[in-house]
C-alpha cells in the first residue's frame, strides 16, 4: 500500500486496488477484516502524503511556492518514523499468523513504470513530465505483455482525467470563492483571530495545522482544504518568518491526518464500502494516520526538524 501510493500519488486508487486482496487475505489467515483493511488505509495515506505526483503534494507545494523535493526532505524526518514504528507492530503482530503458501510466479517487469515515476520524481523531474513518461511505460509494457490493448490503455488515461474532472472544478470554485473572502477583508480577520495570542514559531505552526484540519473536517477532502487555506498559511508563514518546506509539509500532513481519520472521507467510504463494514470498525484498527499524528504535533512542539524550524 505506502509503494503503490508512493508510486501513484493517489489514496483512492491505492485503496479501491488493494481492499480486495486484503478482504481474501483476511479469510485466508483468519485476521480481522477490518484490522487488515485499515493496514491498507494506512498505507494509501503515507504514500500519498509523501508522493511527489500526490494532489496534496502539488497542492501545498504550489500554495507555499516551495520545491517539491525539499517538502518531501521535511515530510520525511517526521512521517518516516511514524511508518517505521507501526511497521515494528505489524511485524510483531504477524508473528504469530501463518501465512498460506506462495505459488504465483512475481512479473517484474510490470513493476518497472512504478520504479520509474518513483525514481524521476525524486530525481526532480517537472511532475507533467514525469505522469507523462508513466503513462507511457505503463501502455508499452502493459501492452507488450498482453495486459491490455491499445484503446484499453487509452480508455484508461480517458477514466483517469475523467476523475480529476470534479476536482478540478471544486478547485476553480475554492479558489474564486477564497479571492472573495481576501477581497472583502476576510483573509486578515482569519489571520489576525488567529495569530492573536500567537508569540513565536511554535504557536504560528499550531495555528495552520488547527486550520487546515477545521477545513478537512469541513469539506471532507484533503486537496481542497489545502487549496483553501494555502494561502493563510503562507501569510501566516510571511508575518512570523516560518520555513516554507516545513509549512508545506504541516499542510500536507495535518490534513492527510484528518482525511485518515474521518468516517465520511472519501477514502474510508470507499474502503469499508469494498470491504463491506463499517467506518467506524476501520478507524478502530488504524495505527498510521493516528501515529503520524502524535509525530506532527511533536515536530512543531520540539521544533524538528532543527534545519527546518
Amino acid at each position: 500500500a505506502c509503494f503503490i501510493s508512493l508510486s501513484i500519488g493517489t489514496s483512492v486508487g491505492t485503496i479501491v486496488a488493494l481492499t480486495p486482496v486484503a478482504a481474501v487475505l483476511a479469510e485466508k489467515t483468519g485476521i480481522d477484516l477490518a484490522f487488515m483493511v485499515a493496514i491498507v488505509v494506512g498505507g494509501s495515506f503515507f504514500g500519498d502524503n509523501l508522493s511527489f505526483i500526490s494532489d496534496t503534494t502539488i497542492a501545498s507545494t504550489k500554495t507555499q511556492e516551495c520545491v517539491m523535493r525539499d517538502k518531501f526532505r521535511v515530510n520525511s524526518m517526521i512521517v518516516v518514523p511514524a511508518a517505521l514504528i507501526v511497521l515494528a507492530i505489524y511485524v510483531f503482530q504477524g508473528l504469530s499468523v501463518t501465512a498460506p503458501a506462495h505459488t504465483q510466479t512475481i512479473e517484474w517487469g510490470k513493476v518497472i513504470p512504478y520504479i520509474t515515476v518513483l525514481g524521476t520524481a525524486i530525481a526532480g523531474v517537472n511532475v507533467m513530465i514525469v505522469l507523462l513518461v508513466g503513462a507511457i511505460m505503463s501502455g508499452i509494457i502493459g501492452i507488450s505483455t498482453g495486459s491490455l490493448d491499445l484503446f484499453g490503455w487509452f480508455g484508461a488515461m480517458g477514466e483517469g482525467i475523467t476523475g480529476m474532472g470534479e476536482l478540478i472544478i471544486i478547485t476553480l470554485l475554492a479558489g474564486g470563492m477564497l479571492e472573495t473572502i481576501r477581497y472583502n477583508g476576510g483573509i486578515d480577520f482569519i489571520i489576525e483571530r488567529l495569530t492573536r495570542r500567537v508569540s513565536g514559531k511554535r504557536g504560528a505552526e499550531l495555528s495552520i495545522a488547527a486550520l487546515v484540519g477545521i477545513a478537512n473536517l469541513c469539506t471532507a477532502n484533503n486537496t481542497i482544504a489545502i487549496i483553501t487555506t494555502g494561502p493563510i498559511a503562507k501569510d501566516i508563514a510571511r508575518r512570523f518568518h516560518l520555513d516554507r518546506r516545513k509549512t508545506a509539509s504541516i499542510l500536507d500532513t495535518f490534513s492527510c491526518l484528518i482525511q485518515g481519520i474521518i468516517p465520511y472521507g472519501a477514502q474510508m467510504l470507499i474502503a469499508a464500502g469494498l470491504a463491506n463494514i463499517s467506518p467506524l470498525h476501520i478507524i478502530g484498527n488504524l495505527y498510521y494516520p493516528f501515529t503520524m499524528g502524535i509525530f506532527a504535533l511533536g515536530a512543531i512542539l520540539l521544533r524538528y526538524p532543527r534545519k527546518y524550524s
